[in-house]
């Protein structure tokens, strides 16, 4: 295990030493923010692997569940994060990235964010409906195939 195990809450919560708390799948959830505008561009999963090679290398991987492997973002599209800044909460099993993101979008349906689409609010949540509010950025048959 790449790193450290701590069980005393207070060092958890306080203390300098990184201990993340990977789930019962060895997964902790992972948001990434564009450094420049605050912008939400993605929410994935990483599990030890991809937080370790996110730290070592500076760029963002995380753990693809829909295919069961390490996913380096970017490999295939081109549209790769940077990270500026890595932060983990207080219980230490989420993680933040303020990344500076390269290539017309981070959405693998082509946007440039996963978070393209507002959900109606005021009604029965069974009848809640989407409205897209964000462009398309590329074509995402051009980048991954069709």
């Amino acid at each position: 295990m790449p790193f450290a195990h701590i069980e005393d809450k207070a060092a958890i919560e306080t203390g300098s030493l990184l201990s993340p708390r990977f789930d019962e799948r060895g997964l902790i959830t992972a948001v990434a923010v564009d450094a420049a505008s605050g912008r939400v561009l993605m929410v994935a999963a990483m599990n030890q692997e991809a937080l370790a090679r996110t730290i070592e290398t500076g760029e963002a991987h995380y753990w693809s569940r829909s295919r069961q492997a390490l996913w380096h973002k970017g490999a295939t599209s081109g549209h790769t994060q940077k990270v500026v800044e890595l932060r983990i909460d207080c219980d230490q099993d989420a993680v933040v990235l303020h990344v500076e993101a390269h290539g017309p979008g981070q959405c693998h349906v082509g946007y440039p964010s996963c978070f393209y689409r507002v959900v109606g609010i005021g009604g029965p949540a069974a009848d809640a409906r989407l409205t897209i509010v964000d462009a398309p950025s590329y074509d995402p048959d051009a980048v991954y195939g069709g």
